[in-house]
């Protein structure tokens, strides 16, 4: 989704006081009480990227602090790259607390728009978002290998 990747390298020039060094304790959900939530155009990059390294989906059961399950055995994001325009903008107040939303509203329009592009239903749950894009990547690759 180049749309996407647009908007998170638009994201990235923005330049704001930020240090994420990658403790994960914003991957924690149950303890941080907040949920990444992704639209469509997002899961399919997160989907894309984790699919393309051979993984495959992460069990959707969560763990006792409600650990993302794209964090790896080591602790560590196992979709930086890829990560959800939310878990750029820090949910993670060692890294700088949330951005302003003021300041992103404008980048926020633009995944709005590309949801509603891809016939989305709005934001949903990182977990959910992911399954359901890996399943629509799923379908696609089935459809072109028919042709």
């Amino acid at each position: 989704m180049r749309q996407v990747r647009e908007v998170y390298a638009d994201l990235e020039a923005r330049p704001v006081d930020r240090d994420c060094i990658g403790r994960t304790e914003c991957c924690r959900f149950r303890l941080t009480g907040r949920t990444p939530q992704l639209t469509r155009g997002e899961a399919l990059v997160t989907a894309a990227g984790w699919r393309a390294s051979g993984r495959k989906l992460p069990d959707s059961g969560e763990s006792q602090d409600g650990a993302c399950s794209f964090l790896g055995s080591d602790g560590k994001c196992q979709v930086y790259q890829h990560r959800p325009f939310g878990c750029r903008t820090h949910f993670c107040a060692a890294a700088g607390g949330m951005r302003d939303r003021a300041e992103v509203i404008d980048l926020i329009r633009r995944l709005e728009t590309i949801d509603e592009s891809l016939d989305g239903e709005g934001p949903k749950a990182i977990q959910k978002a992911v399954e359901e894009a890996w399943s629509w990547l799923g379908e696609r690759g089935n459809r072109k290998s028919r042709k």
